[in-house]
């Protein structure tokens, strides 16, 4: 099994400016996709967090954490999460649950469980 919770090797050290410059980038691309894709342009995060997660996590290293509604990174023993404020994340009940066996390798024998 692949343990995408593995820590990634940062490309840049994570800062709270550094984090809020990825919050506007990643929220560009998500209005460009919206675009794209001929929606309505979005008003927050909501829906991204797997883009967001993994966007954080090749830049500022760290470990994907989460579970089926939600994903967000484990940086130096924080929470970062880009999602944090976005309308879906405020609707969950438990947005900061890490169930390791959702990030099975989907390619092995078993498939996603």
């Amino acid at each position: 099994m692949t343990d995408w919770t593995l820590h990634q090797q940062p490309q840049l050290g994570y800062s709270y400016a550094g984090f809020a410059q990825a919050k506007v980038f990643v929220f560009q691309k998500w209005c460009d996709l919206a675009i794209e894709r001929h929606k309505l342009l979005p008003t927050d995060l909501s829906g991204a967090c797997k883009y967001g997660s993994l966007f954080m996590n090749q830049v500022f290293g760290g470990a994907i954490h989460g579970h089926y509604e939600h994903q967000y990174n484990m940086i130096d023993g924080r929470i970062v999460d880009l999602s944090h404020d976005a309308m879906d994340v405020g609707r969950m009940h438990n947005p900061y649950r890490h169930e390791p066996d959702f990030f099975c390798d989907s390619t092995k024998e078993g498939g996603i469980k």
